[in-house]
């Protein structure tokens, strides 16, 4: 950019402004003829001989750059326009930069007519700079040519190109020039490829300055007449500063390539780290289970065995007692059978006096078999264990579910940062649709249609709306609060889609999702629920280049459903149809809402 002036004195060349300024600056003097049209060859060889004037005398002593449209102060020291009016604004009193004369009112300054031409003959001198050249000229200067535009036969190398004819001569059909009255007005210059492209197509002269304002060449003239209060510099500055822009950007860019690059490097070994701890994670967790499932088993069945033998023990003990006393009751028995068979009574009688004596037997009724209680014990014991085991997997499972919704976060988060700043077309409006001012919601209207002039742009079958933006060959992601809406269908079109007729096969445009009352549904597989449940904020991410369009529930930061393998060949536009009230009362907007707030 053109510099302005460093505390209030115009400053000294580094040696890096000298390096930077190319091989022209300071250690070669570029000799400017002070010549006009009416002047011969001779007269000009002349004039080259006695009037020789070095750059250093046509540089502003404050940019210390050629003269752009220069003007001369009181006391006789010339400037650029622009580069002393900006130092006069920076200073109380208007002085004189150089010799520091001060002028009571600020002087109305008017362009040096005839340093002006001398400074743009001296530009024009300067057109085949190598500097200012394209590839194409460097080549012709370092191995090729500028040839003869008149030579038929085997063109000859050109000596000169005419400003006013846009043609390149040699020297033999360049004589005309030095002889012809009316061609000896016209202005010759050093031999120029491509001269057309060059030259003011209004006014015949040399590109030489550069309008920062509006971006575009100027002769000098144009500079006078339209660009006088604009940002005004030479061809080569402007050159050199795009130069460094363009410098500055493209290291920009290389960093970022490099910065992306370590990234996604460092992704791919992240990835196949969580690839080896995952299989290790699954083998160890197995191993875990399976060894604590086979000793829970093993120990179940030892202390059900155990048990088992205990009770079976304690029935064998209790039934050899009880046969113990049915043996020694048969025998009571039969003694009792032979003392009823005596006939004589005095026998019976001295016998009865001492009868049989019953045996000592077990109260049966303190006799009982526990085992099976005690099973059914064991077996609630093991299935309340097992209740708290599964809990415990519960709360294992939701641990992992939130480091899930972590990861679904961190997703959204990314293609989040691919946001594009939407507003509805309303050339593309349905006639029964309503637009809001800022162009962010669209909602059914409650007025009749008929007396809306339809054009071919808008939809007359979709109640729909397209954003007035269209992407292409690149990423895009937008939001939209839904709210509690009946029905509505969302999703991106191509620029074509038809406006009439329905359109439910992506293979005519349209990419979307349609909610119904309590589910998703894609436009182009109608009664396929791809999705259950209400969603009041969608997020829609584009992949263009990846042939891929998915949605969010940005709530829960869960994917809906995603159209992959599609294959676009034109810009894709953002799709709403707020919908009709079929479901019940649908009035509610779709609004275009930024991320991270509330519609």
């Amino acid at each position: 950019m053109q510099s302005g002036p460093h505390e209030g004195t115009p400053r000294n060349v580094t040696q890096e402004e000298t390096e930077s300024r190319g091989p022209s600056w300071e250690t070669t003097r570029i000799s400017v003829v002070i010549t006009s049209p009416l002047q011969t060859s001779s007269s000009r060889q002349m004039a080259s001989s006695n009037s020789l004037l070095s750059e250093d005398q046509l540089l502003c002593p404050i940019c210390l750059d050629v003269f752009t449209r220069p003007v001369s102060t009181p006391c006789g020291h010339n400037f650029c326009m622009s580069c002393i009016t900006c130092y006069w604004d920076s200073i109380p009193v208007s002085q004189c930069p150089v010799c520091k004369e001060s002028f009571q009112r600020r002087p109305d300054l008017k362009v040096n007519t005839f340093i002006s031409q001398l400074t743009s003959q001296f530009v024009s001198l300067q057109v085949t700079d190598a500097h200012i050249w394209s590839p194409d000229q460097q080549l012709a200067r370092c191995g090729g040519e500028v040839l003869c535009d008149i030579c038929t036969d085997a063109q000859r190398e050109a000596v000169r190109s005419c400003l006013e004819c846009l043609t390149s001569y040699c020297d033999v059909h360049l004589e005309p020039h030095h002889r012809a009255a009316g061609l000896k007005r016209h202005t010759l210059v050093e031999p120029v490829a491509s001269l057309e492209d060059k030259i003011c197509k209004e006014h015949h002269r040399l590109l030489t300055l550069f309008c920062r304002n509006d971006g575009v060449l100027l002769c000098d003239v144009c500079a006078g007449l339209r660009h006088v209060n604009h940002d005004v510099v030479s061809v080569q500055h402007a050159h050199r500063e795009m130069k460094a822009l363009l410098g500055d950007t493209e290291a920009k860019v290389q960093q970022m390539i490099h910065e992306r690059l370590q990234k996604v490097r460092d992704m791919k070994v992240t990835v196949e780290q969580s690839k080896t701890e995952t299989k290790d994670a699954i083998a160890n967790s197995v191993q875990d289970l399976t060894a604590l499932i086979s000793e829970i088993q093993t120990e179940v069945v030892k202390v059900i065995e155990e048990k088992q033998k205990a009770a079976e023990e304690q029935a064998a003990g209790c039934i050899g007692g009880m046969e113990r006393e049915i043996t020694e009751l048969q025998e009571t028995t039969m003694k009792l059978r032979e003392l009823k068979q005596t006939k004589d009574p005095l026998s019976f009688l001295q016998s009865s006096q001492n009868p049989p004596i019953l045996p000592h037997t077990m109260d049966l009724n303190t006799i009982r078999f526990n085992g099976q209680v005690e099973i059914l014990h064991i077996q609630r014991s093991f299935s309340k264990a097992v209740s708290e085991l599964r809990m415990m997997l519960n709360k294992v499972s939701r641990e992992v579910q939130n480091i899930t919704d972590v990861s679904n976060d961190a997703t959204l988060r990314c293609i989040q940062q691919y946001e594009v700043d939407v507003v509805l077309d309303p050339d593309t409006a349905h006639p029964l649709l309503f637009l809001s001012d800022d162009r962010k919601q669209v909602r059914l209207g409650m007025s009749s249609a008929l007396s809306v002039n339809l054009t071919p742009n808008m939809f007359t079958e979709h109640l729909a709306v397209l954003g007035q933006r269209g992407f292409s060959s690149r990423r895009f992601y937008f939001e939209v609060f839904v709210g509690g809406k009946t029905e509505w269908s969302l999703g991106v079109a191509k620029a074509s889609i038809q406006r009439t007729g329905l359109v439910r096969s992506p293979h005519f445009g349209l990419w979307a999702i349609w909610f119904i009352k309590d589910k998703i549904e894609t436009f182009s597989s109608p009664n396929v629920p791809v999705h259950f449940g209400r969603v009041e904020r969608v997020g829609v991410f584009v992949d263009y280049d990846a042939g891929q369009i998915s949605f969010y529930d940005v709530q829960t930061a869960t994917l809906i459903y995603s159209f992959t393998g599609c294959v676009f060949t034109e810009e894709l536009h953002p799709y709403f149809n707020p919908c009709d009230n079929e479901y019940g009362s649908n009035f509610g907007p779709m609004i275009i809402v930024p991320v991270g707030r509330t519609g």
